[in-house]
């Protein structure tokens, strides 16, 4: 059987990073074969989640260039590694528009559920001062945001400004859990602009919903904040074959080294290929 894909192409707009340090023991489990990410700061051990919320443009089907959605999104995700040791994130919770939760569940098999969204466009409005993100299901996420210096303010160090953003964005894959049990997303990311945030959190509850901690363990401060004005994705949503097919060939690349430097530096040149995918920022 000849393994088929279908070529999906997005910008992801004014995509806001909020991110957060927890003690790795206020966590739920993760999936195996998944580990936490975790890294010891004044004694405790501490993983980072954070939440995104931005805009896809003109998302649409290689073939069918005339049906293009735009919609926002909301994701809660984690910071992990894989089977292989790999940097990975775990996608924990997924938000969209109501009118946007068939599609992504029969297309994309993403466990989507429906939210209502309020969001800016920084990138259109630079100089209004500050800009005001809401998101809504059965409780909110309300803040207030404007350019500021690169800080971190609170949590562990991971070094430089550039070296810290590019722990967060820079992971070729992503896991979440869908009907079908763990489904896994391979990608490339591209260096993109970064605009440094001062964030005011003024309603978290719908976090809380997200991620419930225990009673003794409450919300962390803010670590840190950012916005990308625009990230350019082209992915493939594969068909049950064709993940058949890289599933074979990651075994095969696992032990050659060289096969495995070959399929890295052709990954570069190459579109990343999701599995029934989420689209990553």
């Amino acid at each position: 059987m000849t393994a088929q894909s279908t070529t999906v192409r997005t910008v992801v707009r004014d995509c806001l990073y909020l991110n957060w340090a927890f003690p790795v023991e206020a966590l739920p489990p993760l999936p195996e074969p998944l580990r936490y990410e975790a890294h010891t700061a004044e004694g405790a051990s501490l993983v980072f989640g954070s939440a995104l919320l931005f805009r896809h443009e003109r998302l649409h089907v290689a073939g069918l260039p005339f049906l293009r959605l735009s919609y926002p999104q909301f994701n809660f995700r984690f910071y992990v590694t894989d089977h292989e040791e790999v940097p990975s994130i775990f996608l924990h919770r997924l938000l969209v528009p109501h009118w946007v939760v068939p599609g992504s569940r029969w297309l994309a098999g993403q466990p989507a559920v429906g939210g209502r969204f309020s969001f800016p466009a920084p990138t259109a409005e630079a100089n209004a001062g500050s800009w005001q993100w809401e998101v809504h299901r059965e409780a909110s996420l309300k803040l207030t945001a404007c350019q500021g210096s690169p800080e971190v303010t609170a949590g562990p160090s991971l070094g430089s400004w550039e070296r810290m953003t590019s722990y967060f964005r820079q992971r070729r894959r992503a896991y979440l859990v869908t009907a079908g049990g763990l489904r896994s997303v391979e990608t490339s990311q591209r260096s993109v602009p970064i605009w440094p945030l001062r964030v005011e959190m003024q309603d978290i509850h719908l976090l809380d919903l997200c991620l419930p901690l225990p009673e003794s363990t409450p919300w962390p401060e803010l670590h840190s904040a950012w916005l990308c004005p625009e990230i350019p994705f082209v992915f493939e949503l594969d068909t049950a074959a064709a993940r058949e097919a890289q599933r074979r060939a990651a075994v095969a690349v696992a032990t050659d080294p060289a096969m495995l430097e070959t399929a890295s530096q052709r990954s570069q040149r190459t579109a990343a290929r999701p599995s029934r995918g989420e689209m990553l920022c």
